[in-house]
């Protein structure tokens, strides 16, 4: 499944909220310093999905608040 994610950093708290179908609002406690944040979403994501860590990669946007996921 591929998902689409818009990414806050540095916010309060972690959570991942769905806007509509595969469209998702991720806030993420860490700052986007050396894949930290990216990190923070990849177990976010996988959290949500109730799969492993490592079925869950960034397909695009690895530098951007913009992100598109590949979830196995």
């Amino acid at each position: 499944m591929i998902i689409t994610v818009r990414v806050n950093p540095k916010a309060k708290k972690s959570e991942l909220s769905q806007e509509k179908d595969l469209v998702f609002r991720a806030k993420i406690m860490s700052p986007p310093d050396k894949g930290k944040a990216n990190r923070e979403l990849i177990g976010l994501v996988a959290e949500h999905f109730g799969v492993k860590k490592g079925q869950v990669r960034i397909i695009r946007g690895e530098h951007s608040r913009d992100k598109v996921l590949e979830v196995d």
